[in-house]
């Protein structure tokens, strides 16, 4: 059976080099970090290189970053911490479009504790407008909680002029960058976010395992309480294996983006975009017109069935997604989607596509010749 794997968004096959960082933690080397002989040592060193592994992806100092279970945990850190600091700033900013770790705990402060949160609009190619921002901040605005890259459409957002604008106003930032690490540069010597989320399994390395970055200036106030690990700010023994791996995911990335891979997902995602477009009519791209992840494609075709198409390829050997995998089994229309008014007749038929690095040309090109009957099968069921 044919076996294509285009659903990168939701998670990327660990890299054989990864696996390999890894195996001596799951091995020999089992000490906990926090143990004071040779054994503990070793793994304490290992979570330390590690550190610096994805410190360097970032280009920030290792001790910025906390080691987290992924990046719902990190996000969750970040705004727990924020609103902690400021107890007289109970007003809360994000978009109609952030992954539901973000959405989640500001509807909870919201519901919960009277938190006042404004989600800001997105328009119908999935930008977001600056002055909207400039706008909803006010003196008792606590945080400003903006993606990077949107998992659905890979619509990229400007996160360094958000940045700037949130630190002349005196603002928190955190930047959800789950999508973004390993597909386009990061520095966070140029980049003013306070708070920034990663997490390992998008970018080839294990689940489990993510991180926050908090500059110097962002207070950390913990999750989670006890024996004082992460230098007290996220407690409870580190996952050796995980956090080794991620360093070695980081490593590769970095590597990856130096020779280029990045240009090359961009030329296959390209080339699949426009195969799609001559083949199938009454199709579109959702966030064409906005700066886009170069690995990721949204497209939606009228009157078709996503569950259909999805369930479909799945017989064939191919892996493609509706929307985040976050939402499970749920093929409904998306929250982005319906932000970014995409018209009724679309929104049950869209294909989210995300390639990897290891995606080949023969991979794409057999992918969109099969697409086209896949489509018009689904129609014909879809009229029905």
């Amino acid at each position: 059976m044919t076996r294509i794997y285009l659903d990168n968004n939701a998670t990327t096959p660990v890299d054989p080099a990864v696996r390999e960082a890894m195996l001596p933690c799951l091995g020999e080397r089992f000490g906990n970090p926090s143990s004071n002989h040779r054994f503990g040592e070793a793994a304490r060193c290992a979570v330390e290189r590690a550190r610096a592994q994805v410190a360097a992806l970032l280009r920030t100092e290792p001790e910025r970053l906390i080691f987290t279970s992924g990046g719902s945990e990190a996000n969750s850190l970040a705004i727990w911490s924020a609103v902690m600091a400021q107890p007289g700033r109970r007003h809360l900013i994000a978009s109609a479009v952030e992954h539901p770790s973000v959405l989640a705990p500001l509807a909870f402060l919201r519901d919960r504790f009277g938190f006042q949160l404004d989600l800001l609009p997105v328009d119908r190619e999935g930008g977001i407008g600056l002055d909207g921002l400039a706008r909803a901040i006010r003196p008792d605005t606590g945080l400003v909680a903006l993606m990077g890259a949107n998992n659905e459409t890979g619509v990229c957002w400007p996160v360094a002029e958000i940045g700037d604008l949130c630190r002349e106003r005196g603002v928190f930032f955190l930047c959800d960058a789950v999508q973004l690490a390993g597909k386009a540069e990061l520095d966070l010597r140029q980049l003013p976010a306070d708070y920034l989320s990663l997490a390992a399994h998008k970018l080839h390395g294990p689940k489990g395992t993510g991180v926050l970055f908090a500059r110097r200036t962002a207070p950390v106030t913990p999750l989670l309480m006890g024996s004082g690990q992460e230098r007290g700010l996220r407690t409870g023994t580190e996952n050796v294996a995980g956090i080794v791996g991620f360093g070695k995911a980081c490593e590769l990335a970095a590597a990856a983006l130096a020779q280029g891979h990045g240009v090359t997902m961009q030329t296959l995602r390209d080339r699949l975009e426009a195969q799609i477009m001559a083949a199938i009519p009454d199709a579109r791209v959702n966030g064409q017109e906005q700066p886009r992840l170069v690995n990721t494609l949204n497209v939606s075709f009228r009157h078709a069935s996503a569950a259909a198409m999805i369930q479909e390829l799945d017989e064939r050997g191919i892996a493609v997604s509706a929307h985040a995998a976050c939402h499970g089994g749920d093929l409904d229309p998306s929250h982005v989607l319906r932000a970014m008014a995409v018209e009724e007749p679309y929104l049950h038929g869209t294909l989210r596509i995300s390639l990897s690095r290891w995606t080949t040309m023969a991979e794409v090109d057999a992918f969109g010749a099969l697409l086209p009957g896949i489509v018009a099968k689904s129609r014909q069921g879809f009229a029905l």
